[in-house]
């Protein structure tokens, strides 16, 4: 959870409306937006009488819903709470000034390093101690968890009456430029500063490994910062007297860096600050200009059905867009669909179900009768569930032990390993370690990779795993689907093709399958010793004994003789002939 403090007369300021001061009461509120107030400096025992708070109480409230940013300050749990308690219903309205405040011009050998920077000035907000605590501690949030620690997104306020226009976010040697750090008092250089100073220390990993560092200048020299390290004392430090504030976010994905952009600068203007926009040049890549914040809304269109029914209520298109604007949407209903217009800070709406949860939480949970479910059904497990135990247990019986590895691998392990060329596969899109980077397509590899870490172990070993591989098919919705796949081997002096291909004969007389091999080649396996498995000529999988350089890539001295069957494929085959799931094979059949 994402844990906050703010003052309760300060939410009351902001909300234009006095709060429930008793705890219960104030919690029933803030359920309603996914908070609720905690209290991590007590042992406070279940069952305790409510206080009633003091009109200045410092809160600690928690987002229980992680993933909304727009309520890790006081400035967003407002907006949300004015909404759901009718003080201003519908989609909050930011207006962006059409006058540029600065330019900030991007080195193009930015691209490799810390490519995107998002900047705003916001004019003349409504400052205090209290309201900066609160800006610095959104900040914090934000680049600790939504930016990763700084990894992908960290972000930087200076005073932008100190600054001179345009901005050079550049890249500098590390003891060319020294300026002093934000609460320092020495100038330091860049590569001082990530050896000595405690920001450098610990994000330091980000970017030490180039050869030149980030830098952010204005035009006559000064400093404003060390992205994503620290700011400069002179320029990067706010107070009570500041009357305009530079908000500037880099980082190495520009949807971050541009949303988390949109959380502050959406969370100033409700402090009363007027926007100005920033335009940035980038010089890498095809060169382009970006307008930022950019504080567009969004649109999705529901069909009203599907809101009735995953909510089980028989809502009017009126009472739906009366929910909607509590939950500060906008909304456009008829009897068959709902056109709905999404704020700009709710960067945690990615499909019409968080919609209509928003909904569900506006017309009250509590508020839904709950009633027993009109079917009767008995659990059980699903027939291909138990197709596969019968594979393993076929397996067993044959003499194999079975293993169980990860779903998530990496290119090396699947193709070069594998000798094979690199073809598609389904990757991650933020890895956090380089060993898994994708998800496999065939379960071969993770049983060699096995293998090769147990080369201590006594010979012959035979080992198989069933298990779920993921494939691109563009009718599947996320255009990605699992394949349940069987592979195993055996691995000792001779183990060879006659071998393996007596394990592959009883398995399928097992399950009520007549089988034929194919010759055919494949980069994994020996030219001549390998075919492929049709059943019904149908390719089911593959068996053969692999490549020698495979055995090398792996640091395997003895033979592998091995198969990969596609069980999904055998498994329809067999619905198709008999109409449903294979039957356990009796003891009779198995003898």
């Amino acid at each position: 959870m994402v844990a906050i403090n703010a003052r309760l007369n300060d939410l009351e300021e902001l909300v234009g409306r006095k709060l429930p001061h008793n705890e219960d009461q104030l919690n029933e509120l803030l359920y309603q937006i996914k908070c609720e107030l905690s209290h991590p400096n007590t042992d406070k025992p279940p069952g305790t009488q409510s206080q009633t708070l003091q009109a200045d109480a410092e809160l600690h409230i928690e987002n229980v819903d992680t993933n909304r940013a727009d309520t890790w300050s006081s400035e967003g749990i407002a907006r949300a709470l004015r909404g759901m308690m009718g003080i201003e219903v519908g989609l909050r309205k930011y207006s962006v000034s059409k006058r540029i405040a600065t330019e900030i011009f991007v080195d193009e050998e930015l691209k490799e390093i810390r490519p995107f920077i998002a900047c705003v000035v916001a004019q003349h907000p409504k400052l205090s101690d209290e309201i900066i605590r609160g800006l610095i501690q959104l900040q914090e949030k934000l680049d600790q968890s939504y930016g990763r620690k700084r990894k992908r997104s960290s972000i930087g306020f200076y005073d932008f009456d100190l600054i001179t226009p345009p901005l050079r976010y550049g890249i500098e040697e590390p003891d060319k430029i020294r300026f002093v750090p934000l609460e320092g008092t020495e100038q330091l250089s860049l590569r001082e500063i990530l050896e000595r100073h405690p920001k450098g220390l610990e994000y330091g990993h980000i970017v030490s490994h180039h050869p030149r560092l980030p830098i952010l200048l204005d035009s006559t020299g000064k400093v404003l910062s060390f992205p994503p390290i620290i700011n400069s004392n002179d320029l990067g430090k706010i107070t009570e007297e500041t009357r305009n504030i530079l908000v500037e976010i880099t980082g190495t994905s520009e949807d971050t860096v541009a949303n988390a952009l949109t959380i502050l600068t959406t969370a100033l203007a409700d402090r009363g600050a007027e926007i100005s926009p920033a335009r940035v040049h980038y010089a890498y890549g095809k060169a382009r200009t970006v307008l930022t914040p950019s504080l567009q809304d969004r649109r999705f269109t529901i069909a009203t059905e599907e809101i009735r029914t995953m909510m089980g209520l028989d809502l009017s298109p009126k009472q739906i867009t009366t929910l909607l604007k509590r939950a500060r949407y906008n909304g456009i209903v008829s009897a068959e669909r709902a056109a709905v217009t999404v704020p700009s800070y709710r960067i945690d709406v990615l499909h019409s179900v968080d919609i209509i949860e928003d909904i569900a939480i506006a017309y009250g949970l509590n508020n839904m009768k709950p009633k027993w479910p009109s079917d009767l059904t008995i659990g059980g497990m699903s027939p291909m569930e138990e197709f596969s135990d019968n594979i393993r247990e076929l397996l067993i019986g044959l003499g194999f032990q079975e293993i169980l590895t990860y779903m998530m691998t990496n290119g090396d392990t699947v193709f070069t390993r594998m000798n094979l060329g690199i073809d598609g596969i389904v990757e991650i899109a933020n890895p956090k370690v380089l060993t898994m980077t994708s998800l496999r397509h065939w379960l071969l590899p993770s049983i060699m990779e096995f293998l090769s870490k147990n080369t201590h172990v006594e010979y012959p070993q035979k080992l198989f795993e069933v298990g779920d591989c993921a494939v691109w098919d563009a009718a599947e919705p996320n255009k990605v689907k699992d394949v349940r796949k069987l592979a195993c081997v055996s691995v000792h002096s001779r183990a060879n093709f006659t071998e393996i291909k007596s394990i592959l004969e009883p398995l399928m007389l097992n399950v009520g399958f007549e089988f034929m091999l194919e010759p055919m080649s494949h980069s994994s396996f020996i030219p001549g010793r390998v075919g492929r498995v049709l059943v019904r000529d149908k390719e089911v999988g593959i068996i053969g004994e692999l490549h020698p350089q495979v055995l090398e890539n792996w640091n395997l001295e003895d033979p592998v003789a091995a198969l990969e069957l596609n069980l999904n494929k055998l498994f329809r085959i067999h619905e198709n002939l008999a109409g449903g799931a294979p039957e356990p094979p009796t003891s009779e059949r198995a003898n």
